[in-house]
């Protein structure tokens, strides 16, 4: 969905601590995986604490904010980290793809984050016939998430929703780049940072801005931010995924996530952009005709 930047866009919280190469490992790979539950009294534990107590300062797993202190799992992190990188995720999408299918385990932390003010959640309409739930950031969500070593120090976070089919599509981004992220994987590739369609436009807007704006220009800008000048424009992915080859050479993959609403002209522009083209399976057949019709050869992968 092309979308502009406008006032209401959510806030960023930039990440401050982190060396991981992957933003987003699967639970499998968590490696307290393996502690056993402790049902209430690991819940009790949980409870945000007054700073003053001293003993919180020797655990690990204290994490502070303002004037309180989070005992969290790093499961709990992550799930943070992943939902402020995405500003908005479905939670059937995070216990599915995140949490392997332990929906369970999933709504617990869920409940955890919600009660200590970390996440918030709305139920929105999927379509005419189901609802789907969404789950954010609150502002001290994102403060706490980007205190964690878990994301690159230049992974952008968002907290709070935006508009309804905004959020809807938001969502739908964390689906997209879980199937390109094994596509990259699969090619011996490693993720290393997501970049949505707000910072991308916010950097080319700022550059954009200074110059004269002379074709020539507008060319060269595009160029340095890895993308390129379509019939006067230049579009702007909905999410870039930025990687390390297995060669170690850094690259990027910019996706997009079509909707039948999209025009011809702007579907054509994005396809000609070279963007990694992903539509909703309901959505697809009719956007490659329209694709055709132009003669324009290129895949839409089904989401």
């Amino acid at each position: 969905m092309p979308r502009e930047i406008s006032d209401d866009a959510p806030r960023d919280v930039n990440a401050r601590e982190s060396r991981t190469t992957r933003p987003f490992p699967t639970r499998s790979q968590d490696p307290r995986d393996g502690e056993p539950d402790l049902g209430r009294a690991a819940d009790a534990e949980r409870f945000c604490l007054p700073r003053r107590r001293p003993e919180v300062l020797d655990t690990p797993r204290a994490y502070y904010v303002a004037d309180r202190v989070y005992l969290l799992r790093e499961s709990e992190l992550r799930t943070l980290a992943e939902i402020g990188t995405f500003r908005a995720i479905a939670a059937a999408d995070l216990g599915r793809l995140s949490y392997g299918g332990d929906a369970k385990r999933m709504e617990r932390e869920i409940r955890h984050l919600r009660d200590d003010a970390l996440v918030s959640e709305k139920v929105v309409r999927a379509d005419r016939k189901s609802t789907m739930r969404l789950l954010t950031l609150t502002g001290k969500g994102a403060r706490l998430a980007r205190r964690s070593a878990l994301l690159s120090e230049d992974q952008m976070l968002f907290h709070g929703f935006l508009k309804h089919r905004e959020a809807k599509h938001d969502a739908d981004l964390y689906r997209l780049y879980h199937a390109e992220a094994r596509r990259i994987e699969n090619s011996g590739g490693r993720v290393t940072r997501v970049v949505l369609d707000y910072e991308l436009k916010r950097n080319l807007n700022r550059e954009l801005a200074r110059l004269a704006l002379w074709p020539e220009e507008r060319e060269q800008v595009a160029l340095r931010h890895g993308l390129a000048v379509i019939d006067q424009k230049i579009p702007v992915p909905d999410m870039r995924i930025e990687y390390d080859t297995a060669e170690m050479e850094k690259g990027h993959r910019d996706v997009e996530l079509a909707t039948r609403n999209y025009r011809p002209r702007a579907l054509s522009e994005k396809a000609r952009a070279g963007f990694s083209l992903h539509a909703l399976r309901e959505d697809a057949p009719r956007l490659r005709r329209v694709l055709d019709q132009q003669k324009i050869a290129v895949e839409i992968f089904p989401l």
